[in-house]
């Protein structure tokens, strides 16, 4: 498992300020209950203690974001769970019928409150265009920047949230973003589970629990490839941008 020291430099993505909000503390405290338990469960089994999880860029950020510094991000998207590379295209079938739910491209997306975005346009079957703006920090993590024509971060008290940690940890929860009428928090509920889907299984995958105020869904990321199934749907074709 991918895993950062906890005394190396993080860009301060979250915040140009030094402090941190109640969402953040939560967070923090979180992936920290997370350990904990974790550790706890081996120490009841085995008679000796664990070493806590080691520290990923989660335990450093401020989510989500009140003021987003364009300089700690980079233009382009790589992050292994989430790639979102220009010019990339995912499809996506009903997983029970077989038949076509959505396409998904991706694109050059606007500046979002001085950040560049890469535009991620999802068509369902039925025509229906949703446009969500990203960003990626230096250290890797990739930011949720706006939904267009519903919000978009540094407009109306809206803040960009984390679509995707750079090293996902079993246990980690964190806010996707902030905005009237939007709460949304993910919790990494599994790594490295064997997923198939109609265009192939995947061993190195993250498993994300997305709580709305809808309910809460499942979505299953591949190393290298990005989202490959959520909770009826599964990717039937992937082009990587060349």
């Amino acid at each position: 498992m991918d895993s950062r020291d906890a005394s190396s430099a993080q860009p301060r993505a979250g915040s140009r300020s030094g402090c941190c909000d109640d969402d953040a503390m939560r967070t923090r405290a979180t992936a920290a209950l997370a350990a904990l338990t974790l550790s706890g469960v081996v120490l009841a089994g085995c008679g000796s203690a664990s070493a806590p999880s080691a520290p990923t860029g989660v335990d450093g950020l401020v989510i989500p974001t009140p003021d987003a510094d364009p300089a700690d991000f980079v233009a382009r998207i790589d992050n292994p769970w989430l790639p979102l590379a220009v010019g990339s295209r995912w499809e996506y079938a009903d997983l029970a019928t077989g038949a076509a739910t959505l396409t998904v491209t991706a694109e050059a997306g606007p500046s979002v409150d001085g950040v560049a975005t890469t535009a991620l346009v999802r068509t369902g079957a039925d025509g229906t265009v949703v446009r969500d703006l990203y960003a990626q920090d230096r250290a890797g993590n990739v930011w949720w920047f706006g939904r267009e024509g519903q919000w978009q971060a540094g407009e109306g008290g809206a803040e960009a949230g984390l679509a995707m940690p750079a090293a996902p940890r079993f246990g980690d929860g964190f806010r996707t973003a902030s905005a009237p009428g939007l709460s949304e928090v993910a919790t990494v509920d599994g790594r490295d589970e064997e997923v198939t889907v109609p265009l192939a299984t995947y061993h190195r995958t993250v498993t994300l629990d997305v709580e709305d105020a809808t309910g809460v869904r499942v979505e299953i990321y591949a190393r290298g490839v990005g989202l490959v199934r959520t909770d009826e749907a599964g990717l039937v074709a992937y082009d990587e941008a060349r």
